[in-house]
């Protein structure tokens, strides 16, 4: 369900909240796209959604990496 905002116009925050979200999946994009070079396209999906995933819960970058890296056994999701 979309956020609302209930006294302004969404369109005032659209161009800063894409500019942000943008900028901050672009190095987990380009995480998944090195890791689609040397595991599947579907893992390395996986591993960068995960990654986005605990970044909006919180975790900094690194740290959202290290925990999804610690999930996997030789290169897969156990």
């Amino acid at each position: 369900m979309p956020h609302r905002y209930p006294y302004c116009s969404p369109c005032q925050y659209v161009s800063p909240l894409k500019q942000e979200t943008l900028r901050t999946v672009e190095p987990v994009v380009e995480y998944g796209l090195r890791e689609a070079q040397m595991v599947s396209v579907p893992h390395a999906m996986r591993e960068a959604v995960a990654i986005a995933y605990l970044i909006g819960r919180g975790y900094d970058q690194y740290t959202a990496r290290q925990i999804v890296e610690s999930w996997e056994i030789n290169e897969r999701f156990y």
